[in-house]
């Protein structure tokens, strides 16, 4: 049984440059997709990567095997979620015991939320490669993304603020009940006027999450509830408590 948890590491500069380079976007048209699909990162407290587990797709993939017996996991219909964060684990755990490589299939992993059933478009040779990516780090999560971004011709709807036609080809045909297009439009004009997003601050807001600190939103910005995170941590490792982040800081998270 997979266990889910790696390294986890935070997005890093050379991972985001390398993603802007290879798909021609800019980080607001980026940042849109993550702020929507993820709240803009990619792992949950315990360090496992952020999933969401769908029966429909379970039950396609099994050929309804399923449907009668264990009907919390496997419809034809989809729906039926629960609560988001570490109870869809259990979901995909009880999937896994039936069929394990449907079960990863059947999960959406990680920052862009790609569907394991993708993983070839995602750039792995197997949905297990690609889940045992996505507890690594935060830039295979991004990498994997613009990926399938590209073998889906998705790239330059996003370039050019298609915003509805992207949303369609990426969330589905429903898109609009949750607004997804305008929150696209939201997040990006938020990323594109607002102050530049700082890794180094958005790498501590989660490893201070890890550690049990909640920094508030994982945005890259130092706001209140992150220097209130930054001194309790500090107090409590016997830094010197400054409230900012500085290399001391990372380096101690990190360690």
């Amino acid at each position: 049984m997979l266990e889910f948890v790696g390294t986890a590491f935070p997005l890093s500069q050379s991972g985001v440059n390398e993603t802007l380079t290879s798909s021609g976007l800019g980080i607001a048209e980026l940042w849109a997709v993550l702020s929507v699909e993820t709240s803009g990162c990619g792992y949950l407290p315990d360090r496992r990567p952020k999933i969401l587990f769908e029966r429909h797709v379970f039950s396609r993939l099994t050929e309804h095997r399923y449907d009668a017996g264990d009907a919390d996991i496997s419809q034809p219909t989809a729906g039926g979620y629960g609560t988001a964060g570490a109870s869809q684990y259990d979901r995909l755990n009880a999937a896994m015991q039936l069929d394990q490589t449907a079960a990863l299939e059947s999960t959406s992993w990680g920052l862009g939320q790609i569907m394991g059933e993708n993983f070839e478009a995602a750039g792995f040779p197997t949905a297990e490669a690609m889940a045992s990516a996505m507890t690594a780090s935060e830039d295979n999560q991004l990498k994997a993304m613009v990926s399938f971004m590209n073998a889906m011709r998705l790239v330059d709807l996003l370039k050019s603020h298609n915003w509805a036609e992207f949303a369609r080809r990426y969330n589905g045909p429903n898109y609009a009940a949750n607004n997804y297009d305008g929150l696209l439009e939201h997040f990006y004009e938020r990323c594109a006027n607002g102050p530049p997003l700082d890794l180094t601050t958005r790498a501590v807001q989660i490893l201070l999450m890890y550690r049990g600190f909640p920094p508030g939103a994982i945005d890259g910005v130092a706001g209140a509830a992150t220097r209130r995170a930054i001194l309790e941590f500090q107090g409590s490792t016997g830094l010197a408590k400054s409230g900012v982040v500085d290399d001391q800081l990372l380096r101690t998270l990190m360690g």
